[in-house]
Protein backbone atom coordinates (compact mmCIF):
# COMPACT_ATOMS: atom_id res chain seq x y z
CA UNK A 1 0.00 0.00 0.00
CA UNK A 2 0.92 3.66 -0.87
CA UNK A 3 0.92 7.01 1.43
CA UNK A 4 -1.62 8.52 -0.38
CA UNK A 5 -0.67 11.96 2.04
CA UNK A 6 -3.70 12.44 3.25
CA UNK A 7 -4.09 14.19 6.54
CA UNK A 8 -5.98 11.56 8.14
CA UNK A 9 -6.35 7.54 7.93
CA UNK A 10 -8.50 5.37 5.48
CA UNK A 11 -10.83 2.52 5.78
CA UNK A 12 -8.59 -0.90 4.10
CA UNK A 13 -10.45 0.62 0.82
CA UNK A 14 -9.07 4.00 0.65
CA UNK A 15 -11.75 6.01 1.64
CA UNK A 16 -11.40 8.35 4.47
CA UNK A 17 -11.95 6.58 7.83
CA UNK A 18 -14.21 9.54 9.83
CA UNK A 19 -12.71 8.53 13.27
CA UNK A 20 -10.28 5.84 14.89
CA UNK A 21 -11.74 7.72 17.93
CA UNK A 22 -15.52 7.16 18.23
CA UNK A 23 -17.72 4.52 17.12
CA UNK A 24 -20.99 5.48 16.02
CA UNK A 25 -23.99 5.68 18.21
CA UNK A 26 -27.38 7.07 18.14
CA UNK A 27 -26.67 10.30 19.96
CA UNK A 28 -23.12 10.71 22.16
CA UNK A 29 -24.47 8.00 24.92
CA UNK A 30 -27.08 5.65 22.81
CA UNK A 31 -25.90 2.08 21.65
CA UNK A 32 -23.43 0.85 18.69
CA UNK A 33 -25.01 0.70 15.17
CA UNK A 34 -24.26 -2.27 13.27
CA UNK A 35 -23.44 -0.30 10.11
CA UNK A 36 -20.32 1.38 11.63
CA UNK A 37 -18.47 -0.49 9.16
CA UNK A 38 -15.56 1.07 10.24
CA UNK A 39 -15.52 -0.25 13.69
CA UNK A 40 -16.71 -3.69 12.65
CA UNK A 41 -13.78 -4.01 9.79
CA UNK A 42 -11.61 -2.47 12.54
CA UNK A 43 -12.60 -5.05 15.25
CA UNK A 44 -12.93 -7.84 13.04
CA UNK A 45 -9.55 -7.60 11.42
CA UNK A 46 -8.15 -7.00 14.94
CA UNK A 47 -9.38 -10.62 16.01
CA UNK A 48 -7.59 -11.94 13.45
CA UNK A 49 -4.41 -10.05 13.62
CA UNK A 50 -2.38 -12.73 15.39
CA UNK A 51 -3.36 -16.67 15.33
CA UNK A 52 -3.62 -19.26 17.44
CA UNK A 53 -3.21 -17.75 20.68
CA UNK A 54 -5.70 -15.40 22.18
CA UNK A 55 -4.91 -11.32 21.11
CA UNK A 56 -4.67 -10.12 24.50
CA UNK A 57 -4.93 -12.26 28.01
CA UNK A 58 -3.42 -14.97 26.18
CA UNK A 59 -1.36 -16.56 29.08
CA UNK A 60 -3.45 -18.01 31.70
CA UNK A 61 -5.10 -20.71 33.43
CA UNK A 62 -8.14 -21.55 35.44
CA UNK A 63 -10.06 -23.96 37.56
CA UNK A 64 -13.87 -25.29 37.56
CA UNK A 65 -16.35 -24.46 40.60
CA UNK A 66 -19.54 -23.51 41.80
CA UNK A 67 -21.24 -19.87 42.58
CA UNK A 68 -23.61 -20.61 45.38
CA UNK A 69 -26.24 -17.46 46.44
CA UNK A 70 -26.55 -17.19 49.94
CA UNK A 71 -28.81 -14.00 49.95
CA UNK A 72 -32.17 -13.12 48.16
CA UNK A 73 -31.41 -10.35 45.27
CA UNK A 74 -34.72 -11.69 43.66
CA UNK A 75 -35.98 -8.03 43.86
CA UNK A 76 -33.35 -7.11 41.30
CA UNK A 77 -32.85 -9.50 39.30
CA UNK A 78 -35.34 -13.15 37.92
CA UNK A 79 -32.41 -14.36 36.69
CA UNK A 80 -32.40 -18.59 37.91
CA UNK A 81 -28.50 -18.65 38.68
CA UNK A 82 -28.48 -15.62 41.36
CA UNK A 83 -32.10 -17.10 42.88
CA UNK A 84 -31.78 -18.06 46.96
CA UNK A 85 -30.04 -21.49 47.61
CA UNK A 86 -29.60 -21.71 43.41
CA UNK A 87 -25.49 -23.60 43.15
CA UNK A 88 -24.20 -23.23 39.45
CA UNK A 89 -21.09 -25.16 37.87
CA UNK A 90 -18.79 -22.75 36.44
CA UNK A 91 -15.74 -22.44 35.21
CA UNK A 92 -13.05 -19.74 35.54
CA UNK A 93 -10.09 -18.40 33.30
CA UNK A 94 -7.21 -16.28 34.87
CA UNK A 95 -4.94 -14.53 32.86
CA UNK A 96 -2.13 -11.24 31.76
CA UNK A 97 -3.52 -9.10 29.11
CA UNK A 98 -0.19 -8.48 27.29
CA UNK A 99 2.36 -11.01 27.45
CA UNK A 100 1.92 -14.32 25.30
CA UNK A 101 1.71 -18.06 25.78
CA UNK A 102 5.03 -18.21 26.98
CA UNK A 103 5.50 -14.57 28.88
CA UNK A 104 6.27 -14.93 32.93
CA UNK A 105 2.83 -15.30 34.97
CA UNK A 106 4.44 -12.32 37.07
CA UNK A 107 5.00 -9.48 35.05
CA UNK A 108 3.14 -5.99 35.76
CA UNK A 109 0.31 -6.49 33.86
CA UNK A 110 -3.91 -6.12 34.45
CA UNK A 111 -4.93 -9.67 35.57
CA UNK A 112 -8.02 -11.00 33.34
CA UNK A 113 -10.57 -12.51 35.46
CA UNK A 114 -13.04 -14.53 33.26
CA UNK A 115 -16.24 -16.55 34.29
CA UNK A 116 -18.76 -19.05 32.29
CA UNK A 117 -21.51 -20.25 34.21
CA UNK A 118 -23.25 -23.06 33.27
CA UNK A 119 -27.25 -21.77 34.49
CA UNK A 120 -30.03 -23.42 34.10
CA UNK A 121 -31.18 -21.01 31.10
CA UNK A 122 -27.96 -21.41 29.29
CA UNK A 123 -24.29 -20.33 29.85
CA UNK A 124 -23.64 -16.61 31.24
CA UNK A 125 -20.19 -15.00 30.78
CA UNK A 126 -18.77 -12.64 33.57
CA UNK A 127 -15.96 -11.11 31.74
CA UNK A 128 -13.53 -8.90 33.79
CA UNK A 129 -10.20 -7.74 35.49
CA UNK A 130 -8.68 -7.69 39.05
CA UNK A 131 -9.40 -4.38 38.40
CA UNK A 132 -12.63 -2.30 38.61
CA UNK A 133 -11.95 -0.14 36.06
CA UNK A 134 -10.46 -0.06 32.15
CA UNK A 135 -7.64 2.01 30.14
CA UNK A 136 -10.22 3.33 27.34
CA UNK A 137 -14.20 3.75 27.40
CA UNK A 138 -14.84 3.27 23.40
CA UNK A 139 -14.01 0.30 21.75
CA UNK A 140 -12.61 2.10 18.96
CA UNK A 141 -9.63 2.73 20.37
CA UNK A 142 -8.95 -1.11 21.75
CA UNK A 143 -7.19 -2.44 18.82
CA UNK A 144 -4.75 0.47 19.21
CA UNK A 145 -4.23 0.40 22.96
CA UNK A 146 -3.56 -3.49 22.72
CA UNK A 147 -1.28 -2.77 20.20
CA UNK A 148 0.61 -0.54 22.22
CA UNK A 149 1.37 -2.80 24.53
CA UNK A 150 2.59 -5.43 22.53
CA UNK A 151 6.24 -5.59 20.21
CA UNK A 152 7.57 -2.50 18.27
CA UNK A 153 6.90 -3.65 14.46
CA UNK A 154 10.80 -3.70 13.46
CA UNK A 155 12.55 -5.09 16.38
CA UNK A 156 9.54 -7.14 17.98
CA UNK A 157 10.67 -5.80 21.48
CA UNK A 158 8.27 -4.57 24.02
CA UNK A 159 8.64 -0.72 24.58
CA UNK A 160 8.26 1.65 27.39
CA UNK A 161 8.26 4.63 24.96
CA UNK A 162 4.63 3.20 22.46
CA UNK A 163 2.76 2.73 26.19
CA UNK A 164 3.17 5.95 27.68
CA UNK A 165 2.97 7.82 24.32
CA UNK A 166 -0.68 5.74 23.90
CA UNK A 167 -1.64 6.46 28.05
CA UNK A 168 -0.58 10.24 27.73
CA UNK A 169 -2.44 11.36 24.43
CA UNK A 170 -5.71 8.89 26.20
CA UNK A 171 -5.86 10.85 29.68
CA UNK A 172 -9.30 8.73 30.13
CA UNK A 173 -6.46 5.82 31.18
CA UNK A 174 -4.96 7.09 34.00
CA UNK A 175 -7.52 5.52 36.50
CA UNK A 176 -6.65 2.08 35.29
CA UNK A 177 -2.71 2.95 34.93
CA UNK A 178 -2.49 4.03 38.15
CA UNK A 179 -4.18 0.63 39.42
CA UNK A 180 -1.72 -1.24 36.98
CA UNK A 181 1.46 0.69 38.87
CA UNK A 182 0.14 0.12 42.48
CA UNK A 183 0.11 -3.02 43.69
CA UNK A 184 -2.49 -4.62 41.85
CA UNK A 185 -0.23 -4.51 39.24
CA UNK A 186 1.59 -7.52 40.66
CA UNK A 187 -0.96 -10.02 42.09
CA UNK A 188 1.05 -12.61 44.37
CA UNK A 189 -1.61 -15.37 43.41
CA UNK A 190 -4.79 -15.47 41.64
CA UNK A 191 -6.15 -16.66 44.23
CA UNK A 192 -5.19 -13.69 46.45
CA UNK A 193 -6.41 -10.82 44.42
CA UNK A 194 -10.34 -9.45 43.59
CA UNK A 195 -11.80 -9.50 40.64
CA UNK A 196 -14.73 -7.54 38.41
CA UNK A 197 -17.18 -7.78 36.47
CA UNK A 198 -16.00 -3.95 35.39
CA UNK A 199 -18.71 -3.06 32.98
CA UNK A 200 -22.09 -2.03 34.28
CA UNK A 201 -25.07 -4.56 33.41
CA UNK A 202 -28.87 -4.54 34.02
CA UNK A 203 -30.84 -6.75 35.80
CA UNK A 204 -34.07 -7.49 35.69
CA UNK A 205 -36.54 -8.82 38.04
CA UNK A 206 -40.04 -10.85 37.86
CA UNK A 207 -42.10 -7.22 37.23
CA UNK A 208 -40.06 -6.54 34.56
CA UNK A 209 -38.52 -3.85 37.07
CA UNK A 210 -34.76 -2.51 35.77
CA UNK A 211 -31.78 -1.85 37.73
CA UNK A 212 -27.93 -1.06 37.09
CA UNK A 213 -25.88 -3.10 38.01
CA UNK A 214 -21.65 -3.63 39.09
CA UNK A 215 -20.53 -7.38 40.20
CA UNK A 216 -17.58 -7.14 42.87
CA UNK A 217 -15.35 -10.91 44.02
CA UNK A 218 -13.48 -10.32 47.13
CA UNK A 219 -11.09 -12.61 47.52
CA UNK A 220 -11.59 -14.86 50.56
CA UNK A 221 -7.93 -15.82 50.60
CA UNK A 222 -6.97 -12.04 51.49
CA UNK A 223 -5.20 -9.78 48.77
CA UNK A 224 -1.40 -10.64 48.75
CA UNK A 225 1.13 -8.88 46.32
CA UNK A 226 4.48 -8.97 44.82
CA UNK A 227 7.43 -6.07 44.89
CA UNK A 228 9.14 -5.74 41.90
CA UNK A 229 11.75 -7.76 43.32
CA UNK A 230 10.36 -10.44 43.97
CA UNK A 231 8.47 -10.34 40.94
CA UNK A 232 11.14 -10.08 38.75
CA UNK A 233 13.48 -13.07 40.88
CA UNK A 234 10.09 -15.17 40.59
CA UNK A 235 9.79 -14.47 36.66
CA UNK A 236 13.20 -16.29 36.39
CA UNK A 237 12.70 -19.01 38.74
CA UNK A 238 9.26 -20.50 37.69
CA UNK A 239 7.42 -18.32 34.40
CA UNK A 240 4.55 -20.29 35.41
CA UNK A 241 4.55 -19.91 38.98
CA UNK A 242 0.48 -18.54 38.98
CA UNK A 243 -0.71 -21.34 36.96
CA UNK A 244 1.38 -23.98 39.21
CA UNK A 245 0.10 -22.09 42.10
CA UNK A 246 -3.75 -22.29 41.52
CA UNK A 247 -3.22 -25.64 40.26
CA UNK A 248 -1.31 -27.12 43.46
CA UNK A 249 -3.99 -25.62 45.79
CA UNK A 250 -6.36 -27.23 44.11
CA UNK A 251 -4.87 -30.62 43.88
CA UNK A 252 -4.21 -29.89 47.80
CA UNK A 253 -7.84 -29.57 48.96
CA UNK A 254 -7.08 -26.04 49.36
CA UNK A 255 -10.11 -24.44 47.58
CA UNK A 256 -9.58 -20.78 46.66
CA UNK A 257 -12.84 -18.76 46.88
CA UNK A 258 -14.56 -15.52 46.43
CA UNK A 259 -17.40 -13.20 48.18
CA UNK A 260 -19.66 -12.32 45.49
CA UNK A 261 -21.49 -8.72 46.14
CA UNK A 262 -23.44 -6.08 43.41
CA UNK A 263 -23.73 -2.36 43.58
CA UNK A 264 -27.39 -1.24 42.26
CA UNK A 265 -28.16 1.38 40.96
CA UNK A 266 -31.91 2.85 40.22
CA UNK A 267 -32.30 2.24 36.31
CA UNK A 268 -33.37 6.45 36.94
CA UNK A 269 -30.23 7.95 38.64
CA UNK A 270 -27.88 6.87 35.67
CA UNK A 271 -29.11 9.91 33.35
CA UNK A 272 -28.45 12.24 36.68
CA UNK A 273 -25.32 10.55 38.51
CA UNK A 274 -22.59 12.93 38.70
CA UNK A 275 -20.83 10.47 36.43
CA UNK A 276 -21.37 8.53 33.46
CA UNK A 277 -22.20 5.40 35.06
CA UNK A 278 -21.41 3.50 32.21
CA UNK A 279 -18.22 4.78 31.11
CA UNK A 280 -15.73 1.99 31.74
CA UNK A 281 -13.16 4.24 33.06
CA UNK A 282 -14.57 5.21 36.18
CA UNK A 283 -16.18 3.48 39.40
CA UNK A 284 -20.03 4.37 41.53
CA UNK A 285 -18.95 5.39 44.79
CA UNK A 286 -19.54 2.93 47.77
CA UNK A 287 -21.28 5.56 49.53
CA UNK A 288 -23.46 5.86 47.15
CA UNK A 289 -24.80 2.43 46.10
CA UNK A 290 -22.64 0.22 49.12
CA UNK A 291 -21.89 -3.51 48.12
CA UNK A 292 -24.81 -6.10 48.53
CA UNK A 293 -24.14 -9.66 49.33
CA UNK A 294 -25.15 -12.20 46.63
CA UNK A 295 -23.15 -15.06 47.36
CA UNK A 296 -19.54 -17.50 47.61
CA UNK A 297 -17.60 -18.51 44.35
CA UNK A 298 -15.16 -21.60 44.65
CA UNK A 299 -12.66 -23.14 42.73
CA UNK A 300 -12.74 -26.78 44.02
CA UNK A 301 -11.63 -28.85 40.31
CA UNK A 302 -8.90 -28.81 38.41
CA UNK A 303 -9.12 -29.47 34.49
CA UNK A 304 -8.50 -32.19 33.33
CA UNK A 305 -6.99 -31.48 30.03
CA UNK A 306 -5.34 -28.39 29.68
CA UNK A 307 -5.86 -27.56 26.00
CA UNK A 308 -9.53 -28.98 25.81
CA UNK A 309 -10.96 -27.07 29.19
CA UNK A 310 -8.86 -23.86 29.06
CA UNK A 311 -7.18 -22.96 26.27
CA UNK A 312 -9.91 -23.99 24.14
CA UNK A 313 -12.80 -22.32 26.60
CA UNK A 314 -14.18 -19.06 25.09
CA UNK A 315 -15.96 -16.28 26.99
CA UNK A 316 -18.24 -13.42 25.58
CA UNK A 317 -19.87 -10.82 28.03
CA UNK A 318 -22.41 -11.12 25.30
CA UNK A 319 -23.70 -14.12 26.55
CA UNK A 320 -26.72 -13.42 28.71
CA UNK A 321 -29.81 -15.07 30.39
CA UNK A 322 -33.07 -14.15 30.91
CA UNK A 323 -33.11 -11.76 34.22
CA UNK A 324 -29.25 -10.23 33.31
CA UNK A 325 -29.15 -7.58 30.36
CA UNK A 326 -25.91 -5.40 28.82
CA UNK A 327 -26.15 -1.52 28.79
CA UNK A 328 -25.13 1.40 26.92
CA UNK A 329 -21.29 1.37 27.87
CA UNK A 330 -19.89 1.35 25.00
CA UNK A 331 -16.68 -0.66 25.11
CA UNK A 332 -19.57 -3.16 26.62
CA UNK A 333 -21.37 -3.19 23.42
CA UNK A 334 -17.99 -3.50 21.23
CA UNK A 335 -17.12 -6.51 23.08
CA UNK A 336 -19.88 -7.94 22.69
CA UNK A 337 -19.34 -8.67 18.87
CA UNK A 338 -15.73 -8.81 19.25
CA UNK A 339 -15.24 -11.73 21.85
CA UNK A 340 -17.47 -14.12 19.90
CA UNK A 341 -15.57 -13.12 16.73
CA UNK A 342 -12.38 -13.96 18.25
CA UNK A 343 -13.20 -17.48 19.45
CA UNK A 344 -15.09 -17.87 15.43
CA UNK A 345 -11.34 -17.16 14.28
CA UNK A 346 -9.33 -18.48 16.81
CA UNK A 347 -10.34 -22.14 17.35
CA UNK A 348 -13.72 -22.46 14.76
CA UNK A 349 -16.89 -21.11 13.29
CA UNK A 350 -18.55 -24.17 15.98
CA UNK A 351 -16.14 -23.31 19.37
CA UNK A 352 -19.62 -23.40 20.62
CA UNK A 353 -19.94 -26.84 20.51
CA UNK A 354 -16.80 -27.49 22.32
CA UNK A 355 -17.52 -29.61 25.48
CA UNK A 356 -16.14 -26.99 27.94
CA UNK A 357 -18.37 -24.11 25.79
CA UNK A 358 -21.44 -26.36 25.72
CA UNK A 359 -24.59 -25.17 27.66
CA UNK A 360 -26.27 -27.66 29.74
CA UNK A 361 -29.63 -26.90 28.46
CA UNK A 362 -30.99 -28.04 25.13
CA UNK A 363 -30.21 -26.31 21.86
CA UNK A 364 -32.40 -25.37 19.30
CA UNK A 365 -30.23 -22.73 16.88
CA UNK A 366 -30.52 -22.10 13.19
CA UNK A 367 -26.94 -21.71 13.05
CA UNK A 368 -25.47 -24.76 11.16
CA UNK A 369 -22.99 -26.42 9.01
CA UNK A 370 -19.31 -24.52 9.18
CA UNK A 371 -15.81 -26.05 10.24
CA UNK A 372 -15.84 -28.54 12.71
CA UNK A 373 -19.60 -29.27 12.86
CA UNK A 374 -20.48 -31.92 15.48
CA UNK A 375 -23.68 -31.49 17.34
CA UNK A 376 -26.68 -30.84 14.48
CA UNK A 377 -30.47 -30.91 14.08
CA UNK A 378 -30.59 -34.14 11.64
CA UNK A 379 -32.84 -33.40 9.15
CA UNK A 380 -35.06 -31.00 11.02
CA UNK A 381 -35.37 -27.95 8.69
CA UNK A 382 -32.67 -25.63 8.64
CA UNK A 383 -34.67 -22.43 8.36
CA UNK A 384 -36.97 -20.78 9.96
CA UNK A 385 -40.48 -19.93 9.40
CA UNK A 386 -40.80 -23.53 8.56
CA UNK A 387 -44.36 -26.09 8.02
CA UNK A 388 -42.59 -29.18 9.65
CA UNK A 389 -42.76 -28.04 13.55
CA UNK A 390 -39.17 -27.40 14.46
CA UNK A 391 -40.19 -23.86 16.68
CA UNK A 392 -38.47 -20.67 16.04
CA UNK A 393 -38.25 -16.95 18.01
CA UNK A 394 -40.97 -14.72 16.85
CA UNK A 395 -41.05 -12.04 19.82
CA UNK A 396 -41.85 -8.40 18.91
CA UNK A 397 -42.23 -5.58 20.52
CA UNK A 398 -40.11 -3.76 23.62
CA UNK A 399 -37.74 -6.32 24.81
CA UNK A 400 -37.16 -6.97 28.76
CA UNK A 401 -33.54 -5.80 28.52
CA UNK A 402 -34.11 -2.96 26.79
CA UNK A 403 -33.29 1.27 27.31
CA UNK A 404 -34.28 4.64 25.62
CA UNK A 405 -32.06 6.04 23.09
CA UNK A 406 -33.31 9.26 21.18
CA UNK A 407 -30.81 11.19 18.75
CA UNK A 408 -29.02 11.58 15.84
CA UNK A 409 -26.26 9.02 14.84
CA UNK A 410 -23.10 10.62 15.88
CA UNK A 411 -19.25 9.88 16.72
CA UNK A 412 -18.75 11.28 19.46
CA UNK A 413 -17.28 11.30 23.34
CA UNK A 414 -19.46 10.01 25.96
CA UNK A 415 -22.00 13.22 27.50
CA UNK A 416 -19.85 14.33 30.23
CA UNK A 417 -21.77 14.51 33.68
CA UNK A 418 -21.02 16.85 36.53
CA UNK A 419 -18.62 15.10 37.76
CA UNK A 420 -16.97 13.82 34.67
CA UNK A 421 -13.10 14.11 34.29
CA UNK A 422 -10.20 11.70 33.26
CA UNK A 423 -7.98 12.18 36.80
CA UNK A 424 -10.35 12.63 39.91
CA UNK A 425 -10.55 9.57 40.73
CA UNK A 426 -6.77 7.94 39.81
CA UNK A 427 -6.11 11.26 42.29
CA UNK A 428 -8.48 10.02 45.02
CA UNK A 429 -6.98 6.55 44.39
CA UNK A 430 -3.69 7.82 44.88
CA UNK A 431 -4.08 10.10 48.03
CA UNK A 432 -7.09 8.50 50.01
CA UNK A 433 -6.14 4.82 48.63
CA UNK A 434 -2.57 4.63 48.27
CA UNK A 435 -0.71 4.89 51.67
CA UNK A 436 2.51 6.43 52.33
CA UNK A 437 4.95 3.64 50.79
CA UNK A 438 2.52 2.36 48.56
CA UNK A 439 2.56 6.19 47.36
CA UNK A 440 6.51 6.01 47.20
CA UNK A 441 6.58 2.54 45.17
CA UNK A 442 4.10 3.97 42.55
CA UNK A 443 6.84 6.55 42.47
CA UNK A 444 8.95 4.17 42.13
CA UNK A 445 7.76 2.48 39.29
CA UNK A 446 6.53 5.30 37.14
CA UNK A 447 9.89 7.44 37.06
CA UNK A 448 11.24 3.50 36.45
CA UNK A 449 9.37 2.61 33.78
CA UNK A 450 9.77 6.25 32.09
CA UNK A 451 13.59 6.01 32.30
CA UNK A 452 12.99 2.75 30.32
CA UNK A 453 13.24 4.09 26.40
CA UNK A 454 10.71 7.17 26.87
CA UNK A 455 11.41 9.60 24.54
CA UNK A 456 10.35 13.30 24.31
CA UNK A 457 7.93 14.50 23.63
CA UNK A 458 5.69 11.86 25.12
CA UNK A 459 8.20 11.82 28.74
CA UNK A 460 7.09 15.23 29.25
CA UNK A 461 3.42 14.47 28.17
CA UNK A 462 3.60 11.49 30.75
CA UNK A 463 5.08 13.40 33.52
CA UNK A 464 2.09 16.01 33.25
CA UNK A 465 -0.17 13.20 33.19
CA UNK A 466 0.90 12.37 36.32
CA UNK A 467 0.78 15.91 37.47
CA UNK A 468 -2.76 15.28 36.89
CA UNK A 469 -3.32 12.71 38.99
CA UNK A 470 -1.61 14.55 41.81
CA UNK A 471 0.43 17.45 42.05
CA UNK A 472 2.91 15.92 44.46
CA UNK A 473 3.55 12.53 43.39
CA UNK A 474 3.85 14.19 39.68
CA UNK A 475 6.60 16.16 41.26
CA UNK A 476 8.32 13.45 42.71
CA UNK A 477 7.99 11.27 39.67
CA UNK A 478 9.40 14.95 37.50
CA UNK A 479 12.30 14.47 40.09
CA UNK A 480 13.53 10.88 39.99
CA UNK A 481 13.49 11.02 35.87
CA UNK A 482 15.61 14.10 36.10
CA UNK A 483 18.00 12.84 38.44
CA UNK A 484 17.84 9.47 36.70
CA UNK A 485 19.08 11.03 33.22
CA UNK A 486 21.07 13.62 34.79
CA UNK A 487 19.36 16.73 33.50
CA UNK A 488 19.38 19.69 34.70
CA UNK A 489 15.66 21.70 35.46
CA UNK A 490 14.07 22.30 32.38
CA UNK A 491 11.45 25.11 31.99
CA UNK A 492 8.08 23.73 30.89
CA UNK A 493 9.28 20.11 31.69
CA UNK A 494 6.07 18.27 32.78
CA UNK A 495 3.46 20.41 31.84
CA UNK A 496 0.71 18.97 30.15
Amino acid sequence: MSDTGATGSTMSTGAPALSDRNSLTIGPDGPIVLHDVHFLEQMAHFNREKVPERQPHAKGSGAFGVLEITEDVSAYTKAALFQPGAKTDMLARFSTVAGEQGSPDTWRDVRGFSLKFYTSEGNYDLVGNNTPVFFVRDPMKFPHFIRSQKRLADSGLRDNHMQWDFWSNNPETAHQVTYLMGERGLPRTWRHMNGYGSHTYMWINANGEKVWVKYHFHTRQGMAFFDNAEASAMSGADADFHRRDLFEAIARGEHPSWKLSVQVMPYAEAKAYRINPFDLTKTWSHKDYPLIPVGTMTLNRNPENFFAQIEQAAFSPGNTVPGIGLSPDKMLLGRAFAYNDAQRNRIGTNFHQLPVNQPKVAVNTYMFDGQMAYAHSGAAPTYATNSAGRPWADETGPIADSWEADGEMVRSAYTLHEEDDDFTQPGILVREVFDDGQRAALVDQVSGSLLGGVRSPVLERAIGYWKSIDADVGARIEQKVRAGRGDKPAEGMGEG
